[in-house]
Formats: C-alpha cells, sequence, structure tokens
C-alpha cells in the first residue's frame, strides 16, 4: 500500500521535478498528478500501455470516463506496492519527458 507521500519522494527524486499543487512536472508538462478519484493518481503512460496494463494488474490500474481519451491511467494506491508505484512513476516521466526536446539554456 502506497500513500501520497510516498508518490511525492518517488517523483521529486527524479531530475528536474517540479511540484505544483498536487503536480509533478517535468519539462514544463505533467506526469504524475492527484486524481479526482479518491485515493488514486493519474499517470501519463502511451495508449497500448495502458490497455496492458489494465490487462495484467486490473486491482491496480483503471479509466473512468473523465480519463477517457487522455495518455493517462489511474492507480490506485491501496493496492499497489512501493516497488511498481516507483517503476510507474518512472515510466509515466520518461514518457512525458520525451515528448518534448528540453529546453537548453544558452
Amino acid at each position: 500500500m502506497a500513500t501520497w507521500e510516498d508518490v511525492r519522494r518517488l517523483c521529486l527524486a527524479l531530475p528536474d521535478v517540479l511540484e505544483r499543487k498536487q503536480t509533478f512536472r517535468t519539462n514544463g508538462r505533467i506526469f504524475v498528478n492527484m486524481s479526482h478519484e479518491e485515493g488514486a493518481i493519474s499517470t501519463r503512460a502511451p495508449e497500448e500501455e495502458i490497455q496492458l496494463l489494465m490487462r495484467a494488474r486490473p486491482d491496480v490500474y483503471f479509466l473512468t470516463p473523465h480519463y477517457d481519451g487522455w495518455d493517462a491511467v489511474l492507480v490506485r494506491l491501496d493496492a499497489v506496492d512501493e516497488d511498481e508505484l516507483a517503476g510507474r512513476i518512472e515510466e509515466a516521466y520518461a514518457f512525458v519527458d520525451a515528448k518534448r526536446p528540453r529546453k537548453r539554456n544558452t
């Protein structure tokens, strides 16, 4: 079972992450946020991965109509262990980070 504090700690351990109003961003884009669904977070993912996650672990991963059509999957914090949560957060971070080239300071 994971908590919001676990989510926060894991997100902030990644490079160049900013926390803002229950969201975590990299390169200006949200990769994890508190869901409208109680006890869940939203993590970014490509559509094919979302379907695989939900089929493999329907107890952990799910969608609601609010999130349908977005590149995101919901994660039940009371059903996920810390290792799986860390992996999901890292995958969400990598997915969002790859979508936009990093800004260069020149």
